[in-house]
């Protein structure tokens, strides 16, 4: 543990071990796990931290923030969290819910009238029992869709929307105008600045399912900064930092970053294979980020372009509020009844492709652990989510426990055997000895 944090109450209070029903001995495993994916070159370093009952019994930080200068990672080091932003955006969203401006059932098309009369793609056997003819050729066959796209289709991802990154050849062919001016094919971080634009272009798309029926991934995430937008007439930023950061004093936590914080941003890695070896090569310095040198007007709540910028220890007080019930240190985020609505399965039997095969359903911006996947220690219950630069984390209601690891390597798992999330998770696991 790291030992110039472990005697102050930041960001949580921290406990000895024993005394919250956590053998330290265990845990003293994490570290010289982690280190071998250091070593071998799988991810340039960690923060992790470990909370049981709302104190800290594990809190550290090894390895690199930035491999070629060798700068070590630090309790404080700064992540981009992707698409661990969607739990804070799902918070937002019920604060909102809560204050009366916006419903979960709010029509898309409230915020972006070009969602109003979608249409679904259907097959041609479909098309032609429903004709009686074959359709038109070179063009997708579509019925009306049978309801509008909600915001709660948005945070649970069952918008139906086509995810263009991988949508068929005939897709990519019959809308490539729209599609190329939209700029929907760009990589992540290179997201065009004006999402209303994006999404009206989306709209006009057929829908890959009818809303609600089926599970795919992100797409509906940009609408939700924009309704938060509309609704609050703050930007995202100001809404987060008014309702969410400053109140839960998530000091270092923002869509874009102050330039006297560079020197806690960690360099961002991808996975690159030579030969017949697997190597991280840099994917953005800390410097050249968007999240730095952008416009500071992309607020992209799903995690677009990085999304939120934070410390493992900002985002233990946000998880520690949530497994609260709302609440942290006496102030107030949430009622518990939103986040028990957040934090339960909104997905119903509809199949969820991630985070694995089975066992898992979607709340309002975090996935939800339902039961039955033998490679997995949680309890029916457990709920959080993970970034695409390899950060997660998840909260534990059953065992009252909070597991935070970070680190900066995209798409972690395209090199083989790179199951540290998984190693800590299991580690952290087998050192409960006790309620």
């Amino acid at each position: 543990m790291d030992s110039k944090k472990s005697r102050v109450d930041w960001p949580l209070p921290f406990a000895d071990a024993a005394a919250v029903g956590v053998s330290a001995g265990r845990l003293e495993q994490i570290r010289p796990a982690l280190q071998k994916y250091v070593d071998q070159g799988k991810a340039p370093g960690f923060v992790t931290l470990v909370a049981r009952h709302g104190k800290i019994v594990y809190y550290d930080a090894l390895g690199y923030m930035d491999l070629e200068s060798r700068k070590p990672v630090q309790t404080d080091t700064i992540f981009r969290m992707w698409s661990n932003s969607k739990p804070i955006a799902g918070v937002a969203v019920m604060l909102c819910v809560e204050d009366g401006l916006l419903s979960l059932d709010d029509p898309v098309s409230k915020f972006i009238p070009e969602f109003k009369n979608t249409r679904v793609r259907i097959d041609e056997l479909q098309w032609i029992r429903e004709k009686g003819f074959p359709p038109p050729p070179g063009l997708t066959p579509t019925v009306p869709s049978n309801r509008e796209i909600t915001l709660r289709d948005c945070l649970r991802n069952t918008t139906g929307l086509v995810q263009v990154n991988t949508a068929t050849l005939q897709y990519l062919v019959e809308y490539s105008g729209i599609i190329e001016e939209s700029g929907l094919l760009n990589p992540p971080t290179k997201q065009p600045d004006n999402i209303r634009k994006m999404l009206a272009a989306l709209a006009k798309i057929p829908l890959a399912a009818q809303p609600g029926t089926s599970f795919t991934y992100q797409v509906g995430y940009p609408v939700i900064g924009l309704a938060i937008e509309m609704a609050t007439h703050k930007s995202p930023e100001e809404f987060y930092r008014e309702r969410i950061f400053g109140p839960l004093g998530m000091k270092d936590s923002s869509f874009y970053l102050p330039e006297e914080k560079l020197d806690r941003f960690s360099t961002a890695y991808d996975p690159v294979k030579k030969g017949d070896k697997w190597k991280l090569a840099m994917q953005e310095r800390p410097e050249e980020s968007e999240r730095v040198t952008g416009p500071r007007t992309y607020f992209e709540a799903g995690g677009g372009r990085g999304g939120i910028c934070t410390t493992a220890a900002d985002y233990a007080r946000f998880a520690q509020m949530l497994l609260n019930g709302g609440e942290l240190d006496g102030k107030r985020i949430l009622s518990r009844k939103s986040v028990g609505l957040m934090t339960s399965i909104q997905t119903g039997d509809t199949y969820v492709t991630i985070p694995g095969p089975c066992g898992y359903g979607f709340g309002l911006g975090v996935g939800v652990y339902m039961g039955g996947d033998v490679s997995t220690l949680r309890s029916p219950g457990t709920y959080g989510w993970t970034g695409a630069l390899g950060t997660s984390y998840f909260a534990d209601p059953e065992e009252d426990l909070i597991c935070i690891i970070f680190t900066q390597v995209f798409m972690h798992k395209i090199i083989p055997d790179n199951l540290f999330q998984e190693e800590f998770e299991r580690l952290v696991y087998q050192a409960l000895v006790s309620r």
